[in-house]
């Protein structure tokens, strides 16, 4: 049985969650995730190297959605678990594959994975594809919904294959991303990520001697550093700067065939609004509310639920191009929301 349905109506922050910080530290870290009954496979990827897919088992001939996670999540952040709650709630299946060493265990190849992994993702795509028998969706949430748009604009029409896609709170352009999280109070969710990648360059190091330069690597203190050590040189970048631009999803929006939400809110701490693009292929929905954080949008009244991100991508993915105009009562009247179909963009 479904869960009750949230109006779908365009986001507004709640008025006791004020700023992009809040907006994306309370979802994460203070609302409790749904419980989700996943089942584990372990894939062998073509290059000897395995990864793990977490996945939940629905009705035959209902929808499939795919999420790809962000940069050092999992199938237990809380925007995957959420979304596959509300996909286990309608009978659906889903299906969370764990980028190289994000699944609890270090993988076995000298790579990791990066926000342009586009050969990654069409792999796993075209593997899930043929499990479902309904309507097949995909979604990725930061680095993945960048590295989902760089595969989705890349390929063209042979994506079409997806029937709808959503990237949420991806950092499309990655020079001007990284640029915000090395200044201000942003630096905390850079020490943040750069306290777990740092140990599994480590424990690569010892797999693979040599493979970058260690010291160079624990002396990186922003994203650009660390990119330029490691990222970069071992998926096939000249160097940070390179990467960030060849990587960046801006570039093929235009390109893209498939139904694509993307969803970005404007004071994201990850990429300030002013960054966003302005245009994209007439197949792309550019959705941009002022509010809501990085991979936040949490609603309601005290103590607040996830379930607004989630229901508004399956809106999405069920054919809702657009939400509806929000209602002119209960919600915070600075929250105005820009969305805009790309024909008009």
């Amino acid at each position: 049985m479904s869960l009750p349905l949230i109006d779908n109506v365009p986001y507004t922050a709640p008025l006791w969650l004020p700023g992009g910080h809040a907006q994306t530290i309370y979802p994460a870290v203070c609302l409790a995730k749904p419980a989700v009954a996943f089942r584990r496979e372990r894939w062998q990827a073509p290059d000897g190297d395995f990864v793990d897919v977490d996945l939940v088992d629905g009705q035959p001939g209902q929808p499939f959605v795919l999420l790809f996670h962000g940069l050092e999540g999992s199938s237990n952040s809380h925007y995957a678990r959420a979304l596959m709650a509300e996909v286990a709630a309608r009978g659906w299946s889903g299906a969370v594959p764990h980028f190289r060493g994000c699944s609890g265990e270090a993988n076995l190849a000298p790579r990791f994975y990066h926000s342009g992994d586009a050969q990654e993702v069409d792999w796993i795509v075209r593997r899930l594809r043929p499990r479902a028998t309904g309507k097949f969706y995909a979604a990725g949430v930061s680095l993945g919904g960048n590295a989902l748009l760089c595969w989705l604009g890349q390929s063209q029409h042979q994506a079409d294959f997806i029937d709808a896609a959503a990237a949420v709170s991806a950092p499309l352009d990655l020079a001007q991303g990284g640029k915000a999280l090395s200044s201000g109070a942003n630096r905390l969710y850079t020490r943040m990520f750069l306290n777990t990648l740092k140990p599994k360059c480590l424990a690569k190091l010892e797999q693979f001697p040599g493979l970058f330069a260690r010291e160079a690597m624990l002396a990186a203190r922003d994203l650009h550093a660390f990119d330029n050590v490691v990222t970069a040189p071992l998926h096939g970048y000249r160097d940070a700067d390179d990467y960030w631009h060849r990587a960046s999803a801006k570039h093929v929006l235009q390109d893209i065939t498939v139904p694509t939400l993307v969803l970005n809110a404007q004071n994201d701490p990850f990429l300030p609004g002013r960054f966003l693009p302005r245009s994209a292929a007439p197949t792309v929905t550019l959705e941009y509310p002022r509010h809501g954080g990085h991979v936040g949008f949490a609603a309601g009244k005290l103590p607040g639920s996830t379930r607004w991100l989630p229901q508004r991508l399956i809106h999405f993915f069920e054919g809702g191009n657009m939400a509806p105009p929000a209602p002119q009562t209960c919600h915070a009247g600075s929250s105005q929301t820009h969305t805009e179909n790309a024909t008009h963009g």
